[in-house]
């Protein structure tokens, strides 16, 4: 198989003249024949100026090249998609799958022996690894890093827990016009990703666990000297990969090392988020995340990181507590510790080589757990066929357990024009249901899933309700919520049929999600919907393959030709 500047010859009809015109080109940017003979690493470069969570990449990429350099290899960057949360309309996961594809095209367009993919921001790292599974290339990944927390009156703050927590109170008429510009400017005080659990840190330990990345490459905060020498030596691994050929993507991802990623995300609190992009990572693979044995392992593993929105601390003091290495071996026989990563190692020697941190209390035992549960519980009922997920150790426990009366709302629309209105009919014991938020009727499923607490309740004092919805939420987000309620209303799920009135009953117990309203009702209300007509919007383009082909959030919203076996 050709290698290096060889690799994946343009089609001329002659390979000799090929890569003649491919050295006449690149020797324009003035390598040598001893550069260009040397096995190449491809660098991604996910830098933008839109996109703060990566604003520490061009350093990333100049300690990558080093390491690859040192170690004999070629590194070449090369630029892709780069998705910034709070930056991206209609949302950023309505633009992952344009990401992996952007990805894994230009991994197998262009001369590589490895590659190393950087990302942190919140669908980025899932869109790339993603692509690295499809390409099946040697990969190694690196994410950007979380911020260092940030200050205000004596009070540790972070993004985006803490964003949440006083817009409410700003909302509730607690903190005034001049402070929350204060707090705007305080809650992030450097580049990185969000420093609570949120979707990116998530994501960031799920590689971790995955062993696509190196050990601490979860936790070292973006600005911090260390996050750029893990990337040096992140070159380093890479170039070793390029010159023996692996191991690949498909020689890491097992079936042992998807239920580390399940364990690790209960453990840590993880973003609902992340169950997602891991289906969606599986499906490009041979494995599958099955729902009922993630729902089992949530039972099974308790939250032992202490970091908000479960918990009181933030990454950095994860990383100072040893950070995953040291959570996997409090979690001990939970871990497969024979699944190997992308330097040759298994978890076994990581773990062994976890620092003891005396005092920390950000990673507990599993004898002391933040929760004796895992973050997240997956719910069955009539409202939700094909599962609904909650963050249960983020939710408030007195709404485990809850019945009340549906207060609808039919879009994000509907709901940011009437969540304030004072005459809105909703007291504290409602439920909040927000439909047509899911992958096609939105579409791009945004975060929307944290429905504000109606203004009028908030200023009385509620500071959680139970809402449900079949749109997502941000990981750095409290509160008893519903999640990825499947099938999606605008596919005609039965979120669809829900009422002004109706009674629907939580219980995550017994981890179900029920419409208490009789089946010849709801057959009454199904035949009566009228068929979801298709956006104008969505006829031409990126939004039609979008709207064709997206799958439902138990299937990692990929789109439907993108999975392992393909179409159908």
């Amino acid at each position: 198989m050709a290698d290096g500047l060889r690799k994946g010859l343009a089609s001329y009809g002659d390979a000799g003249f090929s890569l003649f015109l491919r050295k006449a080109f690149i020797k324009a940017m003035g390598y040598s024949d001893d550069a260009l003979n040397r096995p190449i690493v491809g660098i991604t470069n996910t830098y933008s100026d839109y996109n703060p969570c990566h604003g520490n990449v061009p350093q990333i990429i100049e300690a990558v090249k080093r390491g690859v350099m040192l170690s004999g290899a070629m590194p070449m960057v090369f630029p892709t998609i780069s998705i910034a949360e709070s930056f991206s309309h209609p949302t950023s996961m309505y633009l992952r799958n344009l990401m992996a594809m952007d990805t894994e095209e230009m991994i197998r367009a262009q001369p590589m022996d490895a590659v190393v993919v950087i990302g942190g921001c919140d669908k980025t790292l899932p869109a790339q690894i993603m692509a690295a599974i499809s390409a099946d290339l040697p990969t190694v990944v690196i994410p950007v890093g979380p911020m260092v927390v940030g200050h205000h009156k004596g009070e540790v703050l972070g993004a985006c827990t803490d964003c949440r927590r006083l817009w409410a109170k700003y909302r509730a008429g607690e903190i005034d016009d001049i402070e929350i510009e204060d707090v705007n400017g305080r809650l992030a005080p450097s580049v990185g990703t969000c420093m609570v659990m949120g979707t990116a840190s998530t994501m960031a330990c799920i590689t971790e666990a995955l062993g696509l990345s190196l050990p601490m490459s979860a936790t070292i905060p973006a600005p911090h000297a260390e996050r750029f020498r893990s990337a040096e030596a992140s070159g380093r691994v890479a170039a070793a990969m390029a010159k023996t050929k692996g191991p690949k993507p498909s020689e890491l991802l097992t079936s042992a090392s998807f239920r580390n990623a399940q364990v690790v995300m209960q453990a840590i609190g993880g973003s609902t988020n992340g169950l997602i992009h891991l289906t969606a990572m599986a499906h490009r693979s041979p494995h599958k995340i099955d729902l009922e044995t993630f729902d089992r392992l949530g039972r099974e593993v308790p939250v032992l990181v202490d970091l908000k929105p479960s918990g009181e601390h933030y990454m950095e003091h994860f990383h100072h507590a040893g950070g995953v290495p040291k959570l996997m071996a409090q979690l001990g026989d939970l871990i497969d510790l024979d699944a190997k990563i992308i330097t040759g190692q298994t978890l076994r020697d990581i773990v062994a080589g976890a620092e003891d941190v005396p005092g920390q209390d950000a990673i507990r035992s599993r004898d002391n757990p933040i929760k004796a549960e895992g973050a997240m519980a997956i719910l069955h009922g009539n409202l939700a066929p094909r599962g609904a997920v909650i963050k249960q150790s983020a939710a408030s426990p007195k709404l485990l357990q809850h019945t009340g009366r549906a207060v609808v709302f039919e879009s994000v629309e509907d709901m940011t024009l009437r969540v304030d209105d004072p005459d809105l009919d909703v007291n504290a014991d409602d439920v909040l249901v927000l439909r047509n938020a899911g992958p096609k009727g939105a579409p791009g499923m945004p975060e929307a899933g944290y429905l504000p607490i109606p203004k009028k309740l908030a200023r009385g004092g509620t500071k959680d309700m139970v809402r449900i919805s079949d749109a997502r939420m941000s990981g750095t987000a409290f509160g008893t919520i519903v999640l990825h309620i499947t099938p999606e209303s605008a596919v005609g799920g039965p979120l669809a049929l829900v009422r002004n009135g109706d009674m629907i009953r939580l219980d995550v117990a017994k981890r179900s999600i029920d419409l208490l309203v009789d089946e010849a009702e709801l057959a009454k209300r199904r035949a009566a919907l009228a068929p979801v007509a298709v956006p104008d919007g969505a006829r031409r383009g990126y939004a039609y393959l979008f709207n064709e082909t997206i799958l439902q959030a138990d299937e990692g919203c990929d789109f439907d030709f993108m999975r392992r076996q393909g179409r159908g």
